[in-house]
Formats: C-alpha cells, structure tokens, sequence
C-alpha cells in the first residue's frame, strides 16, 4: 500500500471516529435573539438571564412541567408560624467544584441578594431572620406573614459561599454601572449542566454535570447557546439545521418553519405582560423639549398617551394576531388576573382633547426607549406607538437598542418612557404589584416601576395582599390595587405576546408559559 493510501485510509478511519464521536455527544443548538447578560444568577432579573442560568444554579423550591411546586435544593419546606418558614435541604448535594451544599450557602446566597448591585431584592425584601437550625435546615422569618414564600423563591439561586469568596465575587456587581466580577462569566451551581466556556454575545457551551443529585429526562452532554439577533439569519440557521432550538420564530415566519419537513414551530400562550411606564418623578424630564415640568406627572397626558394606542392595529399587523390586547399588568394564568377589566378606549380625538387639557394643545417631544431584542416585535411595536402618538401631535424620538445597553439603561431610571416585559415569578399578582406598581423603597419594593409611580393606597394593599391568608378577600384586594392603579394610569399596558419556538423535528423538548427553557427537558434524535 503506497503512504498515499495509507494516509487516506488513516484519515478516513479518523474522520469515522470522529463522526461517531460527535453522534455520541448528542450536542443540541440553541439560538436565541439575546444573550443573558451574565452568569451572575442575582446580576439581573430578567427571564432569559434566569432562564438560562436556572440550569447551572437552581433554588431551594423548583417547579414542574406543569409550574405547580417541586422540591429542588429543599426537599420540604414548613410554615411552623404565620412569619416562619422552615426549609429542610436536600443532603448529598455537590456544587460543580465538589463543594458540598450545606445551609451556610442559603444563608450566604439569601443574604447576597439584598446587598447593593443585586437585581434580586424584591423577592426577598420582606426578610427579617434567615436562620440556620442545622447544615441542613433554614428558617426564614418574615417582617409580616407570607403565605406565598415558597412561590417567591423559586428564581432566587443559591450559590457557594467558598467559591464567591475565595473568586472575589461575594456581592454581584450592578449591571447598571457596567461592572464586572468573576461571577459575571464563571458559574459554579449545583444544577443538571456546567458552564465550559463564556464567551458573551458570542456563545456559551454547557456541559452534563455527571454528579447532579437528581433525574435529567434530556440525552444531551452539551449544549451550545448562540445568540443570533437578526430574526432571518435565525430562522434560516434552524431551517438548515445549524441550530436546532431557537426561538422566536417571528410571527410572520411560523407557517415557513411549520411547512418545512425539518421543522416545526411550538406555540403557545405566554405569562409575560408587555406595557409602556413614564417617569412620574423628576420634575424635569430628561428627554423632552417641554422644561421646568414633567408632563407625565399629570394623569390626562398620561391617559392620552394611552388612549392615542392602537392596540388592535398592533395586534393585526404588527403581532399578526400573536398578541393578546390587555388592561391589566398581569394575564390570564396569574393568580387575581381580572378577566373583566376593560382597556381604554382608542380615542385619538379624546386623547388631542386632553392634551390641550393638560397644556399642550401642540403636544411635545419625548424619547422612548426600546429594545429592540428581548421581546416579539418589540421595536416594530415602538414604532407603531410613535406613529400613533403622531397622530396627537408627540413627537417620539425612538431609542431602540440591544438589550445590552438598553437594561442597564432604563434600570438605572435613565429614561422619561420605555417598554418593559415583566413575567410574575410567583404567578401571582402581588409580584407585578410588588415589583411594578408599588412606591420605590431601598429595600427593593417597586425596584422595577421604573417611572416611579406610587400611590399610598396601592402600596397599603399590596402589604395586605401579601399577609392575607383568605382566598376572596385577597383576590378583593388584588382587584382593588388594579382599579386604584388604572384609574391612575399608573403604566400602559400593550399585550401578553404568544410563544414559539422553532424546534428541529429530532428534538423534544417542554414549552413553559412563563418561556423559561430547561435543558434537563430537552433531547435529540440522531
């Protein structure tokens, strides 16, 4: 045999292996418009960042398929008084670098998102005590009873308290300020896949942890995460099988995805609420041409802006039906949504009317920031509103961005009106009041009602909400803030958007409707 045909003999047989290999490997794709911003799982709260991060770190109590409780790093979880909590923690449990999970991690991961640069604050400011009973018991104790405690902590993760402070990371940094730590591209959780490589807005590999404590129902010792933002370069990657998860497939692309024999899209409702806030505190805006006064800090501009708002031409031609026009901050699924409640009407001449109103009978200019990345349409959306907004003679000067620089932006409040999306975590009410409509406080009440809206009556019942263990009186409650907070036209609420997901037809997987992605979910087909 000539060296010639050895070679290709010996090459041949090392491309085979090599092919057999990578079969084996069982590697799945995902693609998504965004990246999560980093591997810090209290940096941010943001449902891509926590998505993507819950498969490395996870949370005492979990959910299943069906979003109702699952135990994860707890293993049962008691309230012992109306203001205690007591959580006994899964034994045997290792971090990715061999540490073992004890109670001084919960201590240390609890007591980490109430400190500055957390984003996680609201899901813990009503914290009085964590205690620890034993290296494998907590209690928590609450300034006031908290029936839905265990519901709150299910995205708050726990980290090692060896590994953040031997890497100098035992604080998260604030993305607002740009900052950095090794926690912003390293992880070290207890979860089903590892972190092998970071690198951001690029890619980000994920490989099986062989010592995960409990049952992965996937094949897949890899997962490589791609963000690819231009919606064509992403639908085409799954249609040539470059990727074989991405999402979203945009709404105009569905029936192209569902017609191809490799392809399929999943749809299905989603729990995010999309809305509009205004900056109702300065007393100057930052980005407008009307000075000394804030427009916004009047109910009737603000009721024009929302009344100037063609949802339902947003709904047929910019979300092409994939939309849900809705006047509340939360959707249907969430605990206390209120299926009665109407929107304003659209009215552009009533809205001109209460301009002149209010005084400005020519209107204004005011920026709107946008991403242009993280939701369905979103800018497409974001100009719609503006060309709306024209129509009443406000000029919007469009902000749209990644969500890079757009989060650290609007969530340092520089910013006079944004777009925001906001799944409640608990799916409950009292999230969205909490987070969203409640009067900013340091303790992370309000932390994203970003336009500082606040109405005493509103934050008296969502503390009551909070405590209130009977059913009626409670959704009584809820239903109250909700009308106190329309009447104010405390925020504009546009939709919940619809899921879908482009899926390779070798790939089963979960869809969960607050559009979270677990990995331990998803499996492939050679």
């Amino acid at each position: 045999m000539t060296f010639q045909r050895k070679l290709a003999v010996a090459l041949a047989c090392s491309a085979l292996s090599a092919t057999a290999l990578v079969a084996s490997a069982q590697t799945i794709r995902v693609a998504n418009q965004g990246d999560a911003l980093s591997m810090d799982p209290h940096s941010l709260n943001e449902s891509l960042q926590l998505s993507v991060t819950g498969n490395v770190y996870e949370p005492l109590v979990g959910r299943n398929k069906d979003l109702s409780l699952a135990p994860a790093l707890a293993t049962a979880w008691t309230q012992t008084s109306p203001t205690v909590w007591r959580f006994e923690l899964r034994k045997g449990v290792q971090f990715h670098d061999g540490t073992p999970f004890t109670a001084d991690d919960v201590l240390f991961s609890l007591a980490r998102t109430q400190v500055e640069g957390s984003d996680m604050k609201s899901y813990t400011n009503d914290f009085k005590e964590v205690r620890k009973i034993n290296d494998h018991a907590i209690e928590i104790e609450t300034k006031s009873p908290y029936p839905i405690l265990p519901d709150v902590l299910t995205l708050v993760y726990m980290m090692s308290k060896k590994w953040c402070e031997t890497n100098q990371a035992a604080t998260p940094v604030d993305r607002r300020k740009g900052i950095e730590n090794a926690a912003s591209f390293r992880a070290n959780g207890t979860g089903p896949f590892r972190v092998r490589e970071r690198q951001p807005n690029v890619r980000t590999v994920f490989t099986r942890n062989g010592n995960y404590w409990g049952k992965v129902e996937s094949n897949a010792t890899e997962v490589i995460y791609t963000p690819i933002g231009n919606d064509a370069t992403r639908v085409a990657a799954l249609l040539s099988g470059e990727v074989d998860v991405m999402e979203p497939v945009p709404v105009q692309d569905i029936e192209r995805v569902n017609g191809s024999a490799r392809t399929r899209a999943v749809t299905g409702p989603e729990l995010r609420t999309v809305f509009l806030g205004m900056d109702q505190k300065r007393d100057e805006l930052l980005y407008s041409n009307v000075k000394g006064k804030n427009p916004f800090k009047d109910k009737r501009v603000r009721q024009a802006f929302y009344q100037a708002i063609d949802i339902e031409g947003i709904r047929k031609n910019v979300m092409r039906g994939a939309s849900n026009p809705t006047a509340l901050m939360v959707g249907p699924g969430i605990n206390g949504f209120q299926a009665d409640m109407k929107r304003l009407p659209y009215d552009p001449e009533a809205a001109k009317k209460l301009l002149a109103e209010a005084g400005y009978p020519n209107g204004f200019e005011v920026s709107l920031n946008c991403p242009n990345d993280r939701y369905v349409n979103d800018a497409r959306i974001c100009q719609s509103v503006a060309a709306n907004l024209a129509r009443i003679n406000v000029k919007i000067n469009l902000v749209a961005e990644t969500k890079g620089t757009y989060f650290p932006k609007v969530l340092r409040r520089d910013t006079s009106f944004y777009m925001l999306g906001w799944s409640p975590a608990t799916y409950d009410s009292h999230n969205a009041l909490n987070a969203l409509m409640a009067c900013v406080d340091d303790k992370g009440a309000g932390q994203f009602n970003l336009g500082a809206y606040c109405n005493p009556r509103v934050d008296e019942l969502t503390k009551k909400i909070q405590s209130e263990t009977d059913k009626d009186r409670r959704n009584a409650m809820i239903r109250e803030a909700f009308e106190v907070h329309a009447a104010d036209v405390g925020h504009i609420p546009l939709h919940q958007q619809a899921l879908a997901w482009g899926v390779s037809r070798k790939v089963k997987l979960v869809q969960l409707a607050d559009n979270f992605m677990p990995f331990k979910w998803m499996s492939i087909s050679q």
